[in-house]
């Protein structure tokens, strides 16, 4: 997999480009909604969604605790990825 540079902004990523980052960081897409990704960390679990202009990030954590995230595709691959793999539920 060859990736633009990190300090790239996600709309200049090919899709399949995208999809492959998303693997490599754990992520499996949702068989029926092609455009969801499920990601499960030791303290939070995370719903990933392609969307149009933006990637949203519905987290998960205890107890009982949600918070949605969205980062415009126009932020650079490796802000995004410090942002959504990095978030830390205790510091909320």
């Amino acid at each position: 997999m060859n990736l633009p540079a990190a300090d790239t902004p996600l709309y200049s990523h090919p899709l399949h480009l995208l999809e492959s980052w998303l693997q490599t960081h754990d992520c499996e897409r949702d068989d029926q909604e092609r455009h969801r990704w499920y990601l499960d960390r030791q303290v939070w679990t995370a719903t990933l969604y392609l969307e149009e202009t933006v990637l949203r990030v519905d987290y998960s954590y205890p107890p009982d605790q949600n918070k949605t995230m969205s980062f415009p595709y126009s932020l650079s691959r490796k802000d995004v990825e410090q942002a959504v793999f990095s978030f830390d539920p205790t510091k909320d």
